[in-house]
């Protein structure tokens, strides 16, 4: 999983840098694949402008510029993009810079006969979006001879590989509140305001297999303008990895990414009656957002109106109504589907996708409302439009769990000692909730688990919550002697019972 450091400071209040980041990541058990700067990438480019624009001598689509790069003389350039004009600032790649792009180093060379000393740049050439009709225009009061890495605020990209048994941390959100319990900075509170809708959801909503769909929360916005999205959008999801799609589509993927929360849009107008989540009838096929067709079976999930099947429920939405730019008016689908079902049903399709990859690890179950206020807000704030009344069928299996544990476990089975108060701090800053067990418990905590940790569920996994963040190097290794000199085994009484039953 990727994602910038500026993505994780939206979440994290802290100062740290990169490599602080990623050394804190590494100490709590979340290990760090790879660091990228895309300021490597962009070395040799400056922000430049163009004083004076000439037709070439011997080709009519190409003209020669003198460009300020902000010292010494200016440099010749020959271009050829139909928007280059004395006046116009915009990036400047130099002799021996690498276009990200393609990898061509820059080098001075004559092209048709007349010297030119580098290139004006495309966005799309510098890997910045998908533009490539004309050279990138900055504002005029761009810091002419500034690096462009610098101007452009080059954004560290971290690489970290989530383990199946953390789904909370498929989210930069949860990886934010790891990083806040371990002391690297402070976790902001998710503000989500609920949105009271302005008039009745016109699509019925309805589950017919509550098995593999729970919870099924949807409601219309009306009136969106479906465009691109804002270019910080646009940049989170490229650190991550995914290609910027529409505003719509990005809103729902940067929640998704951000908390661990998939969602879904449909394009309401490519709609047929009622929306209904029931299984699917033997041979039943789907065109996915992917253009592959799937055929299914009965034991699956998915997502249909009267019309036929939209989506195959939590793995991956249909083609047909998918959202576009002519998209106005839009269901939003937040539910919560069974995560062996979601497995089952992508390993028999052999469809992979980022949702599949959540909801099969088991997301949060009370994160349905949260969830889908997050999606309106942003979604209201990029397209415009507005929302009807939310319609929630279903409820998510949410029952609280509770682990009773004792502090001194702590030292027995992690080997370190670490004070009850700092044992507490840890988990309250991890989300679980903490009282002291009633006499008759020996010096016990009863702990209650969040939604979102669905791997705790007994009094070791709290041990090993609290020696992770108190810091996995702070475990001493001891070798224990015996009279031969060989090694005592190190396994405990029931770890040894259980290899002898396997």
């Amino acid at each position: 999983m990727k994602f910038s450091l500026s993505w994780l400071k939206q979440y994290l209040e802290t100062d740290a840098g990169i490599e602080d980041v990623a050394a804190t990541l590494n100490r709590i058990g979340i290990e760090v694949e790879g660091i990228e700067d895309p300021a490597e990438k962009l070395a040799g480019f400056r922000v430049a402008k163009i004083l004076t624009a000439a037709r070439h001598p011997d080709a009519d689509k190409l003209q020669v510029l003198t460009v300020d790069t902000g010292e010494g003389d200016p440099l010749q350039v020959v271009c050829g993009a139909p928007n280059a004009r004395a006046g116009l600032v915009g990036v400047l790649g130099l002799p021996g810079a690498s276009v990200p792009a393609n990898g061509m180093v820059l080098k001075k060379s004559a092209i048709r006969g007349v010297e030119s000393n580098g290139m004006m740049c495309s966005v799309r050439e510098l890997e910045l979006g998908d533009a490539h009709e004309g050279i990138i225009e900055l504002p005029e009061d761009a810091p002419v001879g500034t690096p462009f890495a610098q101007y452009h605020g080059a954004d560290p990209v971290i690489d970290v590989s989530i383990t199946p048994n953390r789904p909370d941390c498929m989210g930069v959100y949860g990886i934010a509140r790891d990083l806040a319990a371990a002391g690297l900075g402070t976790l902001k509170p998710i503000e989500a305001k609920a949105i009271a809708g302005t008039y009745p959801c016109p699509v019925a909503i309805r589950i017919e297999d509550a098995q593999g769909c729970p919870a099924f929360y949807g409601r219309v916005i009306k009136g969106v303008t479906n465009g691109p999205s804002p270019l910080w959008l646009q940049e989170c999801l490229k650190a991550a990895g995914q290609r910027p799609i529409s505003a719509l589509v990005d809103a729902t993927n940067f929640v998704m990414l951000g908390y661990g929360r998939p969602a879904h849009a449909y394009d309401l107008a490519k709609l047929n009656g009622a929306v209904t989540a029931r299984r699917a009838v033997e041979g039943e096929t789907v065109v996915a957002l992917n253009e592959k067709e799937y055929t299914l079976t009965a034991e699956m999930t998915v997502i249909a109106d009267e019309a036929g099947v939209h989506d195959i429920a939590g793995i991956m939405g249909g083609e047909h109504s998918g959202c576009d730019e002519a998209t106005r008016d839009v269901l939003l689908e937040i539910a919560y589907f069974d995560p062996e079902r979601i497995a089952l049903t992508g390993r028999a399709l052999n469809l992979t996708s980022d949702a599949r990859a959540r909801f099969e690890r088991g997301i949060d179950p009370a994160f349905l409302d949260t969830g889908l206020d997050l999606l309106t807000a942003l979604i209201l704030d990029l397209c415009g439009g507005e929302a009807s009344e939310v319609v929630r069928v279903g409820a998510a299996p949410a029952s609280p769990r509770i682990v009773h544990f004792t502090p001194a476990l702590t030292a027995q089975l992690g080997g370190v000692p670490i004070p009850e108060a700092e044992q507490q701090r840890i988990l309250e800053n991890l989300g679980f909730a903490v009282v002291a067990e009633q006499a008759g418990f020996e010096a016990g905590w009863a702990v209650t688990v969040p939604g979102w940790r669905p791997d705790v569920d007994g009094a070791p996994d709290i041990v090993e919550e609290v020696v992770r963040i108190h810091g996995l190097d702070n475990i001493e290794s001891v070798a224990l002697p015996r009279a031969d000199g060989v090694a005592l085994p190190t396994a405990t009484p029931a770890q040894a019972l259980e290899r002898r039953v396997r």
